[in-house]
């Protein structure tokens, strides 16, 4: 435990030793019943290995060793949760790795990736719960918006380009569920700014990683006019200023225009030395093929127009919804698509 700091308050400071001390021990047990749960998948899995390789002999095997685990140890210890604790031991064989790679971690987190059926994703999702430090909510809620399908499973040109490239960075379709508009509302584009700078810290999560906030309305002054940008971020990942203009309808030729223009005016005015070029979003409630392929869209590195949902669709209308900003990328970017059918 830390070191307590001295204050004039004596109660405050015996508070202050309690609280660390039930962090402490909080931290210490969590610590010891994920190892103790990935134990018990290892011991499993080494039972399995003696035995008929066939799937039906591990089921049997787990649910043999159910029955006398509930007797002592309650339902905790039933067929479902020994099968995750076997899952959690072949998705992370080596809890050294774990220990190191893995921090910050309830076993509540873990329980809720291994609900997944796909390997790469539940790595992922643990990998990422644990270095940003989310939540269980936040967890929850990212998966149940398919984070990992729309942040990793869009096309890259090569594995090493991840951490540089756009469509790793920035989601699309961003599900702004959050922001409380009825799906048939009316509202303005001002009520749309104060509703996400309301929500703020939910919409960061939900735009991609590595974003931070800067400026609301940040203004532009040229010699010839003031301009106000919606929402200014900066991307620690990309190293670059994130310029956002908000649409309450479908996307035009004069939003992209106009976008274009501050990102110009912004790495003109704006942007210091170490910094990459500016990227620009137009997040608008629809977008459009044809400005995705006509537009100065098409080829742009530097500007992107991004689709907002203000509800939380179903899975299947997601995984559609997906598909469809990925063919309107492919539009703005056809390069990327050969190469991607390529590989």
């Amino acid at each position: 435990m830390a070191d307590i700091v001295k204050t004039d308050n004596c109660v405050n400071d015996i508070k202050s030793i309690i609280e660390q001390g039930r962090q402490a021990a909080y931290s210490s047990v969590n610590l010891l019943m994920i190892q103790t749960y990935w134990n018990i998948g290892k011991r499993i899995v080494e039972e399995e290995q003696k035995g008929d390789a066939r799937a039906e002999y591990g089921k049997q095997l787990i649910d043999k060793i159910a029955v006398e685990l509930r007797k002592d140890y309650g339902n905790g210890f039933g067929a479902r949760y020994l099968r995750s604790f076997r899952q959690f031991y072949l998705t992370i064989p080596d809890y050294e790795i774990w220990k190191s790679r893995f921090p910050n971690l309830m076993w509540t987190h873990i329980f809720r990736c291994l609900r997944l059926e796909n390997q790469n994703a539940i790595r992922w999702y643990l990998e990422t719960s644990s270095k940003e430090m989310w939540s269980v909510r936040t967890l929850d809620r990212n998966i149940s918006t398919q984070y990992y399908e729309r942040h990793l499973q869009l096309p890259i040109e090569k594995d090493e380009e991840i951490a540089t490239n756009k469509l790793e960075i920035i989601k699309n379709p961003v599900v702004a569920e959050f922001l409380g508009f009825k799906q048939d509302e009316t509202y303005s584009e001002n009520q749309l700014e104060s509703a996400i700078i309301t929500h703020l810290r939910d919409f960061i999560m939900e735009m991609g990683q590595g974003f931070a906030f800067m400026k609301r309305q940040q203004l532009i002054r040229t010699s010839a006019e003031d301009y106000f940008i919606d929402l200014v971020f900066y991307n620690v990942i990309l190293k670059c200023y994130v310029l956002i203009d908000l649409k309450v309808g479908k996307v035009t030729h004069q939003d992209v225009g106009q976008m274009d223009m501050y990102v110009r005016m912004y790495d003109e005015l704006k942007r210091t030395e170490g910094d990459n070029p500016t990227i620009g979003i137009v997040l608008c409630s629809e977008t459009d093929e044809d400005i995705a392929k006509y537009s100065i869209l098409n080829g742009n590195d530097q500007i992107f127009a991004a689709k907002y949902k203000l509800y939380l669709p179903t899975e299947e209308q997601l995984r559609t919804e997906i598909e469809k900003q990925k063919q309107i990328f492919y539009l703005q970017h056809p390069e990327l698509k050969k190469d991607y059918e390529q590989d």
